[in-house]
């Protein structure tokens, strides 16, 4: 006959309060129940648990013996039952989280502190990679969620949240003779040579800036190619031409490479950063760090 939980809950129960009556108070039961359910377990065990006696309920040599293990046995079970009930609720686990190099100049820094102390038993397991390769990676089921550059295509099988906007600003060498200057139009930079995001690589961003140029009145002359901004910086203070890129790369400047506002209109604004992840994700701990992402900073 096998021994269930709930017979162990009332073994333990009795022991402890030395009373049947005690216990039953305690484990909201009738006495006459809870003493059929204690003869059931001592049928199951095979032999005595229990007696009674003058000075209360005491156990058995062999209820001793299964005391520790029945302790146990409740414990790593509400254990379970807690640790189950917090991934279901976001609050403990792994959260595999892409992000794109530039969500480490303001967003990460951000949002990850209050979301480590919110939620302190969530393991983070952080992966850099360009927007394409975390789409990739999230469709592959190899991280929960992934913060990458937009525009993003509609897709049916993903959702996603803008959790940060910025502006497209100008990246030009330190020898330049704009650098230093106040806001200019992006169409006097026509003649310059641009190293360009990858097309295959970072879609979203070469579009955006592409999409600036044309309505500047040009087509960018492409010196070279890219996929992390940081990148892009570096070509830029090598001399290898000029970039559009993050207002937020500021944050890591250079003394080599001088960051210039633009005036253009479609300029302010132009980025976003998004949270994605599958539609319908079981990781409830995605949809903890989207709600921390769209949360407000206090004033």
């Amino acid at each position: 006959m096998a021994i269930d939980l709930r017979q162990l809950r009332q073994f333990v129960t009795i022991a402890e309060l030395g009373s049947y009556r005690r216990a039953a108070d305690a484990l909201h039961i009738a006495q006459p129940a809870l003493s059929v359910s204690i003869q059931k377990l001592e049928h199951a065990v095979g032999v005595p648990l229990l007696v009674r006696g003058a000075k209360g309920v005491t156990t058995t040599p062999a209820g001793d013996a299964l005391m520790a293990d029945a302790r146990r046995a409740l414990f790593h079970t509400d254990q379970a039952r807690q640790a189950a009930r917090r991934v279901a609720l976001g609050e403990w686990g792994t959260l595999r989280l892409g992000f794109v190099g530039s969500a480490t100049y303001m967003l990460l820094p951000r949002c990850l502190p209050a979301f480590r102390a919110q939620y302190p038993d969530v393991q983070l397991d952080l992966r850099e990679d360009s927007t394409v390769g975390l789409v990739a990676m999230l469709r592959a089921n190899e991280i929960d969620a992934g913060l990458v550059r937009g525009p993003l295509a509609e897709d049916s099988e993903l959702d996603s949240w803008v959790v940060e906007r910025d502006d497209l600003i100008l990246a030009v060498p330190a020898r330049h003779p704009l650098a230093g200057a106040g806001p200019i139009a992006l169409a006097s930079m026509r003649s310059e040579n641009f190293v360009l995001y990858s097309p295959a690589k970072v879609p979203g961003l070469n579009g955006v800036t592409l999409a600036l140029c044309h309505k500047a009145g040009f087509s960018p002359r492409i010196s070279q190619e890219a996929i992390q901004v940081q990148t892009l910086v570096s070509l830029v203070a090598s001399g290898l031409g000029v970039a559009l890129v993050p207002g937020v790369t500021r944050a890591y400047s250079t003394p080599h490479v001088a960051f210039v506002p633009l005036t253009d209109p479609d300029a302010q604004g132009a980025l976003s950063l998004s949270l994605v992840t599958h539609r319908d994700t079981s990781c409830a701990s995605v949809l903890r760090l989207r709600d921390s992402m769209l949360t407000p900073e206090p004033a």
